[in-house]
């Protein structure tokens, strides 16, 4: 079994995470910045960002003894402070940071005004656990980020219902077009589509939303002025300018390396209420978000790929190795449903839903399938309906019966497959 515990995901294909922070007692304390006028305690807790090795374990341990960033600063330039700072930051009798980083916190506490210039940049909006607008999925997690660096808009990641979407950056083609089909039938039930900005899985799937005029969450491996890949800047701009949001828990000059990332993949599952992967290697990052939405008791979905593409060989062998722990993704109306974005709820469970069944059709066929729900079946009876032409009819019903939703006999069409089973509409009239 994964191992899901206070440190966070463990096992073949998790990362190591800091401790839980421990309750502990918040001793007040009085800021007394050297300087210019005294930093809001916002300022503060982002110049303590920018210190290297400052996790938010240790972040929260600081805050826990001092009260506040401003007094972590200004307990910094007193006499005798690394060995304060690395003693406060002692959780469950370990050292959450040594004496490097309590002297790095001594540094930037000098001069926090010269950190704020190379923090606060245009069209980047700083926030905290204590601001209302913080992303409430992010804080029922186990170690929130205590600062956010945010562009574009900030309700994107408050939507009703969001859902990440990952996997590997190398995909096959069937597994880019799934992972386009899957954030566009997200979208379209109206799911906030989240994932991590990168080549393949990730920016197929952003592509996808935005392509049906919805806003999509892409967080960040790195800090905003160090954007990474740079092949997606330009996605990026489009993700902000359409009303979605870039977001990172680095300061904009931090670069990405082996460590972010994994901290990246834990914001990723933790923004969405389900996560998806659609294609991932046997040593994925996409995995260790999948192991993060497990930690968080976010609901998981695997895509089953072929048997001879290395590019599944990681949802496979979890798919093997922890069944119980994900669902199978079947088709992308039974996905739709697994996450009741649409479906009837009843005495018996939630029933299937037409516009589940329907998401990957376009207008024409789904108001075809509509009537036929209806109980209209002759292509004359569709014609009146819809207005529509008889080869244009006919058309949407020959690719309704490739797709298993309708059949026909004697010149009469019926609904068939899943849109069978779709509760039945009644038929308008006049």
């Amino acid at each position: 079994m994964i191992g899901v515990g206070a440190a966070g995901p463990t096992g073949a294909w998790a990362t190591s995470a800091e401790p839980s922070p421990a309750p502990g007692r918040v001793t007040p304390a009085t800021p007394t910045l050297r300087g210019a006028a005294p930093l809001t305690e916002r300022q503060a807790w982002a110049v303590l960002t920018w210190v290297d090795g400052l996790g938010p374990v240790g972040f929260g341990a600081l805050l826990r003894a001092f009260g506040s960033g401003r007094a972590v600063l200004d307990a910094a330039l007193r006499p005798g402070a690394t060995r304060r700072l690395v003693a406060a930051g002692v959780v469950d009798e370990r050292e959450s940071f040594d004496a490097a980083t309590a002297g790095a916190i001594e540094a930037v506490a000098e001069d926090p005004r010269a950190v704020l210039r190379r923090i606060e940049i245009p069209g980047v909006e700083i926030l905290t656990t204590e601001d209302a607008a913080y992303p409430s999925r992010l804080l029922s997690i186990e170690l929130p980020p205590h600062v956010l660096f945010v562009r574009g808009s900030v309700e994107a990641m408050a939507a009703d219902h969001a859902v990440a979407v990952v996997g590997t950056r190398r995909p096959t083609e069937a597994g880019r077009a799934t992972a386009g089909r899957i954030g566009g039938s997200l979208a379209k039930a109206g799911a906030v589509v989240v994932s991590g900005l990168a080549v393949g899985i990730d920016g197929a799937s952003h592509a996808a939303a935005m392509a049906e005029g919805a806003p999509t969450v892409a967080v960040l491996g790195s800090g905003h002025g160090r954007l990474y890949p740079r092949a997606h800047a330009k996605l990026a701009e489009r993700i902000v300018a359409d009303g979605g949001t870039v977001v990172s828990e680095f300061v904009p000059e931090r670069p990405p390396s082996v460590y972010t990332f994994p901290r990246r993949n834990r914001l990723i599952s933790g923004l969405a209420d389900a996560t998806v992967v659609v294609e991932a290697g046997a040593r994925s990052g996409a995995l260790i978000t999948a192991a993060w939405a497990l930690e968080q008791g976010r609901d998981l979905f695997m895509v089953p790929g072929s048997i001879d593409a290395p590019q599944s060989a990681g949802c496979l062998e979890w798919l093997r190795r922890y069944p119980g722990q994900a669902r199978v993704v079947p088709s992308i109306p039974q996905l739709v449903e697994d996450l009741e974005l649409f479906g009837e709820a009843t005495g018996r469970g939630r029933r299937p839903s037409l516009n589940a069944e329907l998401i990957e059709l376009g207008a024409t066929a789904r108001a075809i399938a509509e009537e036929l729900v209806r109980g209209r079946g002759t292509v004359d009876e569709l014609v009146a309906a819809t207005d529509h032409s008889v080869a244009t009819v006919l058309g949407a019903l020959t690719m309704l019966e490739m797709r298993g939703l309708a059949t026909s006999a004697y010149g009469r069409y019926r609904p068939a497959g899943r849109l069978a089973t779709a509760p039945r509409r009644p038929v308008r009239r006049g």
